[in-house]
């Protein structure tokens, strides 16, 4: 195959990691990426980063626009939480503009939140069943305002968490953008298959992954549809760069978090992140993250994930050396992966 070509049925997309990376920056290489072959962009929603050392935190919904003049590909905040920060129906208005703005590219991802960009409005911060909860009633008030304005009807809402009084969202693209919920629990796994569009995880174990497969599909055959039918999409994190060293420093300096093992929705300060990251040995990494300078170890890795029935995932490299990973990848490994 050509160089960035990848086999029919899969798309290898970009994640912008606006922690990482001024906005102008992640822009431009998320353009960079599409021209070596990647398609689509997801990018982070986050009002801090992890650690200090990361440096940025841009405001998502700017990036996503400029990424919709400067790229071709789909786009979508991977992911943003419609419950603490953020009203649902702000949310709601948020995507709808974007994707008439750019249709048929933008898809809206969500998630649960973490205390980390979620506290800063100075709300009780619950438990991650309540915030789950949340959630799905913030899917709701999103899913209603999305059908309503279609159908140039206003809607209004009173719920436990969220009121609506009767409104429309008047900009609206022809199509509603597709929902896709984040998690990596198994229950709520089920609950997005149920109410949901499609499935955003990161890398795990591939049978805890297959599992959460198995009761997101059981969801949305209870809602009547064909799991066939919604995509399942991953995020990988990766750390490649020219020596296995310097993918290691890469991970440990730029990317510590990726070896936390233990939940990481209840810290609430980058700086405290700082501090858990000099408990952070590079034997943490296994089996969480790969970290090689041999491409090939890379593509093995990435194809379980295919293999496994993702239809698309959105690569991180954790590394500052973004072009030369992208150059290498679109040579080496995207023409390589098999559906």
């Amino acid at each position: 195959m050509a160089q960035g070509v990848v086999a029919e049925g899969l798309q290898v997309g970009y994640a912008a990691m606006l922690e990482q990376f001024h906005p102008t920056e992640a822009v431009e290489l998320s353009a960079y990426a599409e021209q070596q072959g990647f398609l689509g962009t997801m990018a982070a929603d986050h009002y801090q980063p992890w650690v200090p050392q990361q440096g940025q935190s841009a405001f998502v919904w700017n990036v996503l626009a400029a990424l919709g003049e400067r790229t071709t590909g789909d786009m979508g905040p991977g992911v943003t939480a419609p419950t603490f920060r953020w009203h649902p129906a702000m949310v709601a208005q948020a995507s709808a503009t974007l994707a008439a703005m750019y249709p048929g590219r933008h898809w809206l991802g969500l998630g649960s939140g973490e205390a980390l960009n979620e506290h800063i409005t100075a709300q009780y911060w619950p438990e991650a069943p309540e915030r789950i909860n949340r959630m799905f009633e913030a899917i709701d008030i999103i899913k209603k305002l999305f059908s309503a304005s279609l159908a140039g009807k206003d809607v209004k809402h009173a719920g436990q968490f969220y009121k609506v009084e009767s409104t429309r969202l008047w900009t609206m693209p022809e199509v509603a953008p597709e929902i896709l919920v984040a998690t990596a629990g198994p229950v709520t796994a089920k609950r997005a298959g149920k109410h949901a569009d499609g499935l955003i995880t990161v890398g795990a174990p591939l049978e805890k992954i297959s599992g959460l497969f198995g009761k997101f599909d059981e969801g949305v055959r209870e809602s009547g549809r064909n799991p066939e039918d919604l995509p399942k999409v991953l995020q990988l994190h990766l750390s490649w760069a020219d020596t296995d060293e310097q993918a290691l420093e890469n991970a440990m300096v730029e990317w510590p978090n990726g070896g936390m093992k233990f939940p990481k929705g209840d810290i609430r300060s980058p700086f405290d992140f700082a501090q858990m990251a000099k408990l952070v040995r590079p034997e943490d990494f296994e089996g969480r993250m790969v970290i090689s300078a041999d491409p090939d170890v890379h593509r093995a890795e990435i194809q379980k994930y295919v293999d496994l029935g993702f239809d698309r995932i959105y690569l991180h490299n954790v590394g500052r050396n973004q072009r030369e990973w992208l150059d290498v990848f679109g040579r080496d490994v995207l023409p390589k992966l098999v559906r």
